[in-house]
């Protein structure tokens, strides 16, 4: 087991702050297993690569010995933290939340060592609270304490809604800690004002206040917004092993290294050629997500469309079109939500077409109203990571 001191050193890599490095290392002396929480709101059944930084730095700290606590947000989830939203979100039955976390749990033991990891539903003992005792957690914090948050303080500015139900998120969120007794919590940076919240109410009650331990947003594919369902910008853990190797050889060198650090909690291989190096990365991802035989298959396919261009043999998805006189802006935008089940506007799939990313039979066609005459068995390359054969 590494020393304390040791520990910190690795917990440290990938993280964006941590308030403070001195209470960690102090709580790392106890010589005994911290509880590390981890707070989840199941609000979609399908995650993305996003989602998994906390996942992994959780397991990360269960390999040191440390007792890492998965809090599935049953109750919180039907709030829907406010954190980062313009708007107040969509409410979600109970019925959905759950629904929705057996998935979660099984993506997120694709990360944690499920025989080592306790999963507590908050609702065990926010459903238990009588009235009087949600007034009495609620006279814990100030009004004006909330309304510093940016988000609720930018909406206000706006003269849109901001919701009470939305204002006991933070305050739901600091209980859990309370709860558990956590002695550490892993939250993105968004996460700062609920984490400090936790220690608040953590102090009121005469406990050891917990370590905030905040970690980057991961960016996007685009390597500029943070990676996010709405923008497109993601790689979903239930994708498919091809679909998602592919999404990760499109990334950018520098965003390359970026991602190994926060989803393998390594360093760029420094002695490896780049590609090579984005091989790997892809593989190890597919491989934890899909199993190893997945993730070979994946590389393979890869090579055979983009290292070898041997599409013949390659394993594409299959669209067919009606009018095999189709013009090619429309079969794009078919082939994109036929084959992959997205929906791109025309005008994006237009500047597709004009910046060359289009090609029809190894050729690039920059004509959006050219019809190419889609014939079955032809190779239709919709961008860098996706193409499709006709059928």
């Amino acid at each position: 087991m590494p020393t304390p001191e040791e520990q910190l050193e690795i917990l440290k890599r990938g993280s964006a702050q941590i308030i403070s490095e001195k209470e960690l290392l102090e709580k790392l002396r106890l010589k005994r297993p911290l509880n590390v929480k981890l707070g989840v709101d199941p609000t979609a059944p399908d995650i993305h690569l996003g989602f998994t930084v906390g996942l992994t730095k959780l397991r990360q700290f269960q390999d040191l010995g440390h007792q890492a606590i998965l809090i599935i947000g049953d109750f919180t989830a039907m709030i829907g933290d406010p954190t980062g939203r313009s708007k107040t979100r969509k409410q979600l039955t109970h019925d959905e939340v759950m629904n929705n976390a057996t998935t979660f749990k099984e993506q997120a033991f694709k990360i944690l060592d499920p025989k080592k990891t306790q999963v507590l539903f908050n609702g065990a003992w926010f459903e238990m609270m009588t009235f009087e005792q949600i007034m009495k957690l609620n006279g814990r914090v100030t009004l004006q304490q909330m309304l510093q948050r940016e988000d609720f303080k930018t909406r206000i500015e706006r003269g849109e809604a901001v919701h009470l139900h939305e204002i006991q998120y933070p305050i739901m969120q600091g209980w859990d800690s309370v709860m558990i007794k956590a002695d550490v919590e892993l939250g993105g940076t968004d996460q700062l004002f609920n984490i400090l919240v936790g220690r608040d109410l953590q102090r009121e009650e005469g406990q050891p206040q917990q370590v905030v331990f905040l970690l980057p947003l991961l960016e996007g594919l685009d390597g500029s917004a943070k990676m996010s369902k709405s923008l497109n910008n993601y790689v979903g853990v239930s994708e498919a092993p091809t679909e998602m190797f592919g999404k990760l050889m499109s990334i950018s060198d520098t965003l390359m290294a970026r991602y190994y650090d926060l989803l393998l909690c390594e360093s760029l291989p420094a002695d490896a050629h780049p590609m090579d190096a984005k091989k790997q990365l892809a593989a190890r991802i597919v491989e934890r997500y899909h199993g190893e035989e997945a993730a070979t298959h994946a590389r393979a396919d890869f090579d055979l469309r983009f290292s070898k261009r041997d599409m013949d043999k390659a394993e594409l998805p299959i669209v067919t079109f009606n009018d095999p006189g189709i013009d090619l802006l429309s079969a794009v935008v078919e082939a994109y939500q036929n084959g992959f089940k997205i929906t791109k506007s025309r005008g994006d799939v237009r500047r597709l077409i004009e910046q060359g990313s289009v090609q029809w039979q190894g050729e690039k066609v920059s004509d959006s109203k050219a019809t190419p005459g889609f014939t079955t068995g032809g190779v239709l390359k919709l961008d860098k990571t996706r193409t499709v054969r006709v059928g």
